[in-house]
């Protein structure tokens, strides 16, 4: 972690709170630096959501960690600890902001569904108090709605939004607050934090967490010699031509930092342009970011499509359900298909919490394409279970797998999970590591290609090929 120097003061001026939500970093936070601007105070605010606590145990737990190496920084750095409360935002916010006769709230903009409705209650309480919330910076390199048409309209399809989302550029890393930094929280100024609680049982094995993690995670991505070919090249210079093998590490594994915001995407952008954007690693990874971006921006415009198809005319496509078909959901959730890339997967997933890009998209195209059952299913097992779980995401990159959302391409994309593991686990290792002892194959991959042609026939034109 880049170091810095805060110092706690007496108590004079302004007040502001700055509520962490999906941005637990110190570092590169432009919120952080306005909540501090003119010498105000600032108190470092985290609001534990009771309607959080459905998401699966891998994310409530590695968000723990994450707010616990935030509380730790804090009070390495500026001897008071971060203030916790558990509860609903729109009562709690404005409460805790008369309590300490706080001038303003500061936070990193949500564009998601629930964060723009909660933020829109507490701003209108805040406002009957004379008070105000000031959005500042967001998770993603461009805020959702920047990137659009000539005629002011957003982009369905990736590709396009990807290469104004490169012309448009994204703004320079900001700086550390400073040694004027005034922290009150925990500790100080007579206020106390509820605590973080319990740590939740994550069931599975979680990365290290917290800003400092983040960091170095990246920096070892980005050193020489780190390749997991083994060859004399950093991971990031590796990066295209390794992370589609999952065998071996050959991606940065930000996922779970860049859901939190430990670290920033704008962070990673300036190392790339600094170490050679134009080299295919970097333009490939940087491409990965865009996605992230896109989604973003995809449930930004269209709320709806969190659980509902972005294509409306492919929503009557027939899925199973009932009694067999949960059955076959579980099969597929414990990794037992007999489909050795797909099975080693679901297991990676419920033992680390994580799975791999390319196996996240063949176990999602054998779901809704070999074994037909709704996107949605899967889409609700994957938030459960990996700790990168992230809406825009998670639910778009479902509605790709299953040809109903973003992608120009048709429905009738069937990943062939065998010929997947011969391309992409040619050595075996990747299914060895996780399967052990495989299991004989529940269907017949070809007859449930022809059998979901056969579906999207029925609410298409016919032209199927």
């Amino acid at each position: 972690m880049q170091s810095r120097s805060l110092r706690k003061t007496p108590l004079v001026g302004s007040r502001n709170i700055m509520w962490f939500r999906r941005d637990v970093r110190l570092a590169d936070n432009p919120a952080v630096l306005a909540a501090a601007a003119d010498g105000a105070e600032v108190v470092p605010l985290f609001v534990i959501d009771p309607t959080f606590s459905p998401a699966g145990a891998p994310r409530r737990a590695f968000l723990h960690d994450c707010l616990t190496a935030l509380d730790a920084s804090l009070r390495e750095t500026a001897g008071v600890g971060l203030v916790v409360r558990h509860g609903d935002p729109c009562a709690i916010v404005p409460r805790l902001a008369e309590q300490l006769e706080i001038d303003s709230i500061f936070v990193s903009r949500d564009y998601g569904p629930y964060g723009r409705r909660r933020d829109g209650a507490i701003a209108e309480a805040l406002a009957e108090q004379g008070r105000k919330l000031r959005g500042v910076g967001s998770p993603y390199a461009l805020d959702p709605g920047t990137v659009r048409k000539r005629d002011g309209d957003p982009y369905a399809v990736f590709t396009p939004f990807s290469k104004v989302w490169r012309r448009t550029g994204w703004d320079e890393p900001h700086p550390v607050p400073g040694d004027d930094a005034r922290w009150v929280g925990d500790g100080s100024a007579g206020i106390e934090s509820d605590g973080l609680g319990e740590r939740p049982d994550p069931g599975c094995d979680l990365p290290p967490a917290g800003e400092e993690a983040a960091l170095d995670r990246w920096h070892q991505f980005l050193e020489i010699d780190a390749a997991a070919d083994g060859s004399s090249r950093s991971g990031l210079d590796a990066y295209d031509d390794l992370r589609d093998r999952p065998s071996i590490d050959g991606t940065s594994q930000l996922s779970p930092h860049l859901k939190w915001g430990t670290i920033h995407p704008r962070t990673l952008l300036a190392d790339l342009d600094a170490s050679g954007a134009g080299d295919e690693g970097h333009t490939t990874f940087s491409s990965e970011l865009a996605w992230r971006d896109f989604y973003a921006d995809v449930l930004f415009h269209q709320p709806r499509t969190a659980w509902e198809n972005l294509n409306p005319k492919l929503s009557d496509i027939e899925v199973d359900t009932g009694p067999e078909a949960e059955r076959r959901f579980e099969q597929w959730c414990a990794g037992e298909t007999g489909f050795g890339i797909v099975d080693a997967g679901m297991r990676q997933l419920l033992a680390t919490g994580w799975m791999h890009n390319r196996v996240r998209m063949i176990t999602a195209s054998f779901l809704v394409k070999d074994l037909h059952l709704p996107w949605q299913w899967g889409a609700r097992w994957f938030m459960q279970h990996l700790v990168d779980g992230d809406l825009a995401s998670n639910n778009h990159g479902w509605q790709w797998a299953a040809g109903t959302g973003t992608d120009a391409a048709p429905y009738f994309r069937v990943f062939n999970p065998t010929l997947q593991e011969e391309r992409y686990d040619p050595h075996g290792e990747y299914v060895d590591r996780w399967v052990g002892r495989p299991v004989e194959p529940m269907l017949d991959h070809q007859a449930e290609r022809a059998e979901a042609l056969r579906r999207l026939s029925a609410v298409s034109d016919g032209s199927v090929h």
